[in-house]
């Protein structure tokens, strides 16, 4: 897998995002298939910081009602990235 594909996108709209940012861990959303090192490396070269931890969740879908039908909601990962200390990500931070 490339970096690029690794990493979909970052999540800063929630609370906990914001609440995790002022900890220095970032959220983002990753490929399911993407395991801790492959994530690692791709916020290393995509971002030139150093992650001091990676954590994961497994979010699965979920079923959802639409007017009168029921659909289900696509399964996610998530990837919580500590950074070591004084490293920060500007593209990130200008989001929020």
């Amino acid at each position: 897998m490339h970096i690029t594909d690794i990493i979909k996108k970052p999540v800063v709209n929630t609370e906990k995002a914001r609440i995790l940012m002022e900890k220095n861990e970032y959220v983002f959303i990753v490929d399911r298939r993407a395991n801790k090192l492959q994530i690692r490396e791709a916020v290393e070269k995509l971002f030139n910081v150093k992650v001091a931890g990676v954590n994961t969740l497994n979010i699965k879908p979920k079923m959802e009602r639409f007017r009168m039908s029921m659909y289900k909601t696509s399964a996610i990962k998530k990837a919580i990235v500590k950074l070591q200390d004084g490293e920060k990500i500007a593209a990130y931070e200008e989001n929020v």
